[in-house]
């Protein structure tokens, strides 16, 4: 038997093997976002290639590529409860190596797909396939990435490594967005057409390459070693003879109870992030190409304005988190978005308000969204025992993310082309989060004080969690 390193026991991890983590969690983050982002970005020239038949209308494209979108979402919880359980069973780092190479592959062939005019009616359904797979792989990477990230992180910087996951959001969304400028740039339209929007799904490939080497470099989390039970002695052979006895497969055991619970909770504490995040960083630049009539490049440019400033606060508002505590800054970024969603909209449909004033604009709505994503997937971590983490955040993540942020797309295109309204995202973003409200309120005060698989006695002094092992075992959705 291997004996547990002196840090392990104590539930540290030393820096080096930390940062190791933190990189190898964050890189599969990034090439997902990057690629949902360049979808995202050309949505306009993919729907017009895969989705717009001669005759049909670009809004019909648009919608349905935007259908393709949401589709590859509900296939997240599908994914989290697949790798979930594989991750909680088998360990971290072989699942999230088998979910990068699943993801690299999917995005890699999306660069070399017919289109319509080519293949007729088997371009769209190509590509929709091709969009489940990333939806599987996306839906084991989150679950695996913020437990490994979270797993290693030092004691009370928790909410700090688990930032990095969407701080790689925010760098993978930006990626897609530069590239997608660049491309606009240098390329004509008709280039852009034609070949220039392949340019950023086959990037993927070398980008896969050097994440699968990093991640093979990765060791198994202390938690999860941690949490393996030790297989008791082998039984003494009675006198006779014995009879034959089927196995039991461990793997079937169900998950603890209150997992479900906790989920559903942490659904509607992220519900509001999901949609505020993807209304203001990825919809934004179809919204505003088909109904404020601003050009490709403007639409880019506002868009990278909006990821900047998600940027920007994701990391300090996690690190804030170890201080104060994950419910008063995600609370603090809820009420903010309910609140400016609308007068920040409103300011970039002003013809008459300065560039400089709508730039602000955008680069404040990413801020505030990043308010919401900084402490978020610490605070998923801590609402899971080790032994269903990887499984119940990633399907909370997954969950929230195919209702709020694959349908947003949808829900705004659709309902701006029914009701006439150029406010739907702002109604939308602001619904969410006031719906979040509740539920992040039900958060524990003191939850980022205990140590990951603990469980907080009801009642325990704020920042002294009670004496003794750990209850690993149950699940409380309280947080």
């Amino acid at each position: 038997m291997t004996a547990t390193p002196p840090e392990e026991r104590a539930g540290t991890v030393e820096p080096p093997r930390s940062r190791r983590a933190l990189l190898a969690g964050s890189v599969g983050n990034f090439i997902e976002w990057y690629e949902f982002g360049a979808y995202g970005y050309f949505a306009t020239i993919i729907a017009t290639a895969f989705f717009t038949p001669e005759g049909a209308s670009d809004v019909e494209g648009l919608v349905k590529t935007y259908a393709s979108f949401a589709l590859a979402f509900f296939f997240r919880p599908l994914g989290a409860a697949l790798f979930g359980r594989v991750g909680d069973r088998v360990g971290r780092r072989p699942t999230l190596i088998l979910v990068l190479l699943l993801m690299t592959g999917a995005t890699t062939l999306i660069g070399v797909l017919p289109t319509y005019a080519t293949v007729g009616a088997a371009a769209p359904w190509l590509l929709t396939s091709l969009r489940v797979l990333q939806g599987l792989s996306a839906g084991g990477e989150f679950g695996g990435a913020v437990s490994v990230m979270t797993e290693f992180a030092p004691p009370g910087r928790r909410g700090l490594y688990g930032a990095w996951q969407s701080f790689t959001v925010a760098l993978g969304l930006l990626a897609g967005a530069g590239l997608a400028a660049l491309l606009a740039t240098v390329l004509t339209q008709d280039q852009l057409e034609r070949w220039g929007w392949r340019v950023p799904f086959l990037l993927a490939l070398p980008l896969g390459l050097v994440a699968l080497w990093l991640r093979l470099r990765l060791e198994e989390t202390p938690s999860f070693r941690r949490s393996r039970p030790h297989p008791p002695p082998p039984p003494v052979p009675a006198p006779g003879p014995t009879p034959a006895r089927l196995p039991v497969e461990d793997g079937a055991a169900p998950l603890p109870r209150g997992t479900a619970g906790a989920i559903a909770l942490g659904v509607g504490r992220i519900m509001g992030w999901s949609a505020a995040g993807y209304t203001f960083l990825v919809v934004l630049p179809a919204y505003l190409q088909t109904s404020l009539n601003a050009t490709f490049r403007q639409a880019l440019l506002a868009t990278v304005l909006a990821n900047l400033g998600f940027a920007a606060s994701i990391l300090p508002a996690g690190a804030l988190s170890d201080r104060i505590g994950r419910r008063a800054v995600m609370l603090t970024g809820a009420v903010l978005v309910t609140l400016l969603a609308l007068p920040l909209l409103n300011l970039l449909q002003d013809p008459a308000a300065p560039q400089p004033v709508r730039g602000g604009a955008v680069f404040l709505a990413g801020a505030v969204v990043g308010l919401l994503a900084g402490p978020g997937p610490a605070m998923l971590a801590e609402a899971f025992p080790t032994s269903v983490r990887y499984t119940g955040l990633g399907l909370a993540y997954g969950l929230s993310n195919a209702v709020f942020s694959g349908s947003a797309g949808l829900i705004i295109t659709e309902t701006v082309e029914h009701t006439g309204s150029v406010d739907v995202p702002a109604y939308y973003a602001a619904a969410t989060c006031a719906v979040s409200i509740p539920a992040l309120l039900t958060l524990r005060g003191d939850a980022h004080r205990h140590r990951l698989g603990d469980r907080p006695a009801a009642g325990s002094a704020v920042g002294h969690p009670p004496p003794g092992p750990p209850n690993d075992q149950e699940v409380r959705p309280c947080g």
